[in-house]
């Protein structure tokens, strides 16, 4: 078996915890919905496993996990075309998350930035599960033997470690059972920053809801919040190169992009030399176009969460289908008697 074999394979997963934002819409979800149908079979998850390494509020969770299957249903994955299903419903992860925990290296993991940022000066108070998430992360990403994962720039690190472990098994079994699998980083707003400090990354978790588009909010609220957006007193400028040094004017003009199919040199070219007072309600406009009908779709679809528990149960169903051979198969290589 060489790695030219494995079929093109698709996977992704959003973390339910704290709402969707539009930094979700544009740098996952909208994504996802475009490889559908495409060159690669498609399976998207919410990863409910991710989100109790901190504590949750176990009805919030299940609540926030609902919500991310209907942000993704309410903005086109289909579930005939895609596979959809949360995480804990397929047991093959939290299988071969620790198979992996034994292959890889603790000076891999020490590498990890995300884990150094989110557990600050209390490192030694979080969970097991907070530290060694990556190895999940690889987990859910080799249990279908995916081949390309859509990522922002902020979890590339966590795919180098996906192969990483994926070689590493290769070589100590002598096979060529695992991809290596490549992150697919691409688009002009990867990175949505707040809409109040265009140095920080738009947050579920920020302190003022001003700074962030959820892709629960309503048209009002969704205009509301990019006309008072902060900028500073310059007009777009006529090319790219006049975004240096002005974050909160590059970041609306890459959402801009982002929300519009354009290039940001497009966005310049079209709107270079208009004020804020023009530019802004443009932008305003265009969202409230393409969010304000998610919006309304996640309304009707968390009114029926059953309907919600149904697809992902079905989506697990045609998930353990592809993943429970291959953790089995890895059982098998390891010399596991099952």
């Amino acid at each position: 078996m060489t790695e030219a074999t494995f079929a093109p394979r698709v996977f992704s997963g959003i973390k339910p915890s704290g709402g969707l934002t539009l930094g979700n819409y544009l740098g996952a979800i909208k994504r996802f919905v475009e490889m559908q149908g495409g060159d690669f079979e498609t399976i998207f998850c919410v990863v409910d496993l991710h989100a109790i390494t901190v504590w949750q509020d176990p009805e919030e969770l299940k609540r926030a996990t609902r919500e991310v299957a209907a942000g993704y249903l309410a903005s086109g994955i289909d579930p005939e075309k895609s596979i959809l299903f949360n995480q804990s419903r397929v047991s093959a992860h939290a299988e071969l998350g620790w198979l992996f925990n034994c292959v890889a290296r603790v000076g891999w993991m020490n590498r990890m930035t995300q884990f150094k940022e989110k557990a600050g000066k209390n490192a030694e108070k979080q969970s097991l599960g907070l530290y060694a998430y990556p190895s999940l992360m690889a987990a859910d990403i080799l249990a279908y033997h995916a081949t390309h994962v859509p990522v922002g720039d902020d979890q590339k690190q966590h795919v180098e470690l996906t192969r990483d472990i994926a070689a590493k098994f290769n070589h100590d079994y002598g096979v060529d059972f695992f991809p290596l699998t490549t992150p697919v980083i691409e688009g002009p707003a990867m990175r949505v920053m707040n809409l109040r400090d265009g140095t920080k990354k738009m947050s579920k978790s920020g302190e003022s809801d001003m700074e962030r588009i959820n892709m629960t909010d309503d048209a009002d609220t969704i205009a509301k919040k990019f006309k008072k957006a902060r900028t500073d007193p310059a007009p777009l400028p006529e090319s790219l190169d006049g975004l240096k040094d002005r974050p909160e004017a590059k970041n609306l003009v890459d959402i801009y992009a982002g929300l519009s199919g354009m290039s940001a040199e497009q966005v310049i070219a079209e709107h270079g030399g208009a004020g804020w007072g023009q530019f802004k309600p443009a932008l305003a406009d265009l969202a409230v176009e393409k969010l304000a009908p998610i919006s309304s779709e996640m309304a009707r679809l968390m009114d029926d969460p059953a309907e919600i528990d149904r697809i992902m149960a079905r989506g697990a169903e045609r998930a353990r289908a592809i993943a429970d051979p291959i953790v089995s198969k890895t059982s098998e290589l390891m010399g596991l008697l099952r």
